[in-house]
């Protein structure tokens, strides 16, 4: 006699998307912008310079508080042109300096700590879009930047009793100069491989072009070619505008440089798009 023995076989899973939604945790897929990864990234970069603010917003305004100092007493009596005194000329070139400073300073060290401690992953992970990337660190360092030039402004007003002649240009040109110069940090975070090639950036990039753009003097003073020279320089068209806010007077064409500010800060959003599209120095 032969004993057969039956044995069972497996029953074949059942082919929907319930079952398949139970047996295995599928990627989430955002139809439009994933807002709320777009705003935890936003905050995780306002909540890291604001942890140690000490060293992102007080110390920036005690140095900028000082430029005011020595360059009032120095200078006392100046006018650097006839519509203003030394100490209100200077004033809002000193905060916009601030300004874009600190929105490059928290582009670049966010990117940079991040690569070096391995801890891009915590971003690049998520489900995030190179468009939430782009908008989350640069809201981020642009959110720095007017926050740390709104504190400036409080320190250095004594010393320049400065006033709104046109808010909207003191409003639109902080806000364009801290997210062209966040969009800046963000192409130097992700290109540089350790804080030696971020320092070069910042000492023979942003440093020179921040002092030469007519923070200190007035570019009209400047012989030629110097002078036209010095209207090929970004930065000069942020600070010019942004004095302009208060002064109500320019030495360059504010409309010009409205949209001079307004294309060269979309032209790095779209690099800088395509740099976290693409992985660049990012992904190994």
């Amino acid at each position: 006699m032969t004993l057969t023995v039956d044995t069972p076989t497996a029953a074949p899973a059942p082919n929907n998307s319930a079952y398949r939604t139970r047996t295995a945790i599928e990627p989430r897929h955002y139809s439009g912008v994933n807002w709320e990864g777009l705003r935890t990234l936003y905050l995780k970069e306002v909540k890291r310079f604001w942890k140690v603010g000490m060293q992102t917003v007080f110390a920036p305004v005690v140095t900028i508080l000082l430029y005011m100092m020595v360059f009032v007493v120095a200078m006392k009596g100046a006018r650097p042109t006839a519509a203003a005194s030394f100490g209100e000329f200077v004033g809002p070139g000193l905060i916009m300096m601030s300004v874009l400073n600190n929105a490059f300073a928290n582009a670049s060290s966010s990117l940079l700590q991040a690569k070096i401690m391995g801890t891009s992953p915590d971003f690049l992970t998520p489900p995030l879009s190179a468009f939430e990337l782009t908008a989350g660190f640069g809201l981020g360092a642009a959110t720095r930047g007017m926050f740390v030039g709104a504190v400036t402004a409080l320190a250095v007003w004594p010393f320049a009793h400065f006033h709104f002649a046109h808010l909207w240009a003191v409003l639109y040109f902080s806000l364009m100069g801290s997210l062209l110069l966040g969009f800046v940090g963000m192409l130097a975070g992700i290109w540089a491989e350790k804080f030696d090639h971020l320092a070069s950036v910042t000492n023979f990039v942003v440093m020179p072009l921040t002092f030469l753009s007519g923070t200190f003097y007035s570019v009209d003073r400047l012989p030629e070619p110097f002078r036209s020279i010095s209207h090929f320089n970004p930065l000069f068209y942020m600070i010019d505008g942004f004095r302009y806010g208060f002064l109500g007077t320019s030495a360059a064409n504010v409309v010009l440089g409205a949209v001079v500010a307004g294309l060269l800060t979309a032209a790095l959003a779209v690099l800088n798009w395509r740099l976290f599209a693409i992985g660049w120095r990012l992904k190994t």
